[in-house]
């Protein structure tokens, strides 16, 4: 590509190229109406990689059970978060793709899409393919790798570079669940809570079916009383053990003791058994221990969206109180955060 060109006339030519930088986040309907949101619930799970069951039985579950039956249940839920920016999702994930843009500086193209729905990765990575760029990054905002969300994002992107005549130098970052600058923030943020003012914590992420945490367990001891406790090169790469590492850091850096929180899991889907301990299960624990206040952290998130704001700060705080408690109350996620945007800014450079 560069044949012919003197070294020092190449290496001034690279520190010229741009490094482009793709944010990807989970998704969103485009309206909180109900069309809409049948028309994100198709999408998402058709996904093989978040349903993966044969594909008939998906088709039929999804199509004519899952979206006809929740879109119209989703879109009232939806209605309830919309404000005057549309999706918080979508609104906090630009936000951050504007503030790290403007973070790193004019070497640096940075980009935001959306795994399911607008903006599509096709649509973004298509802004790329016409410029040359010194290197590609991407982001996938999940801190805990799973296949169902990461995994998806950067199989969706390979297929489609994979087409072109030019392929990119190209770096997926992973996860970052135990990055200092995401550790930090999100203890920032929740020490202006005043977690000692709370008879419990709680870190609820969010879950996935065991299978899928079995499917890609190569030690055999998955699941087990004790498999998360520690990380070791035996589970490095397991949801469920990054998410307990996560809580840890987390805790570790608020001086929160053992005893004092719990580390659980939301937002099931059908029948089929998926990590424990379920999060709504401990809160109807914690009410029937007499706790009266629960504090909960939710950082398998980097934004506010339906599942932390609804789910945890309306559902939850319901049931607790149901049971004879006073009041959940939810960390806020990272969302605008500038220590969130330098912690991503250090990942990238």
């Amino acid at each position: 590509m560069y044949e012919g060109l003197h070294p020092l006339n190449l290496k001034i030519l690279m520190t010229e190229l741009k490094t482009a930088v793709l944010l990807v986040n989970l998704g969103t309907p485009d309206s909180p109406s109900t069309s809409d949101v049948r028309k994100y619930l198709r999408e998402f799970l058709m996904d093989p990689r978040v349903i993966d069951i044969p594909a008939l039985n998906r088709f039929l579950l999804v199509n004519f059970i899952i979206a006809p039956i929740r879109g119209p249940k989703s879109a009232k839920l939806y209605k309830s978060i919309w404000n005057e920016n549309g999706s918080p999702l979508l609104y906090y994930t630009g936000r951050q793709a504007e503030l790290l843009q403007s973070s790193l500086g004019n070497n640096y193209h940075v980009e935001f899409a959306m795994r399911y729905q607008k903006p599509s990765i096709d649509s973004v990575l298509n802004k790329f393919k016409s410029n040359n760029y010194k290197e590609l990054i991407i982001l996938p905002l999940f801190p805990q790798y799973a296949s169902a969300s990461t995994g998806s994002v950067n199989e969706k992107i390979m297929s489609i570079i994979s087409g072109w005549q030019i392929v990119p130098e190209i770096r997926f970052i992973n996860s970052f669940y135990d990055h200092p600058g995401f550790i930090e923030t999100f203890s920032k943020i929740g020490k202006s809570m005043s977690p000692e003012n709370y008879d419990h914590i709680l870190f609820s992420f969010h879950g996935l079916p065991e299978r899928q945490i079995t499917k890609a367990d190569f030690s055999s001891e998955c699941l087990t009383d004790s498999c998360c406790e520690n990380l070791t090169v035996r589970n490095a790469g397991c949801y469920r053990a990054q998410s307990f590492q996560t809580a840890r850091e987390i805790a570790r850096k608020l001086e929160i003791p053992k005893e004092k929180y719990t580390i659980c899991f939301q937002s099931r889907l059908g029948k089929d058994p998926w990590i424990k301990p379920y999060s709504d299960h401990v809160i109807k624990e914690r009410a029937d221990k007499g706790d009266k206040k629960l504090l909960v952290f939710a950082p398998a998130f980097t934004s506010d969206c339906l599942e932390t704001i609804h789910e945890i700060g309306v559902e939850y705080n319901e049931l607790f109180q149901e049971h004879g408690g006073t009041e959940v109350k939810l960390v806020p996620s990272l969302n605008e955060d500038p220590n969130w945007i330098e912690a991503m800014k250090s990942m990238i450079r």
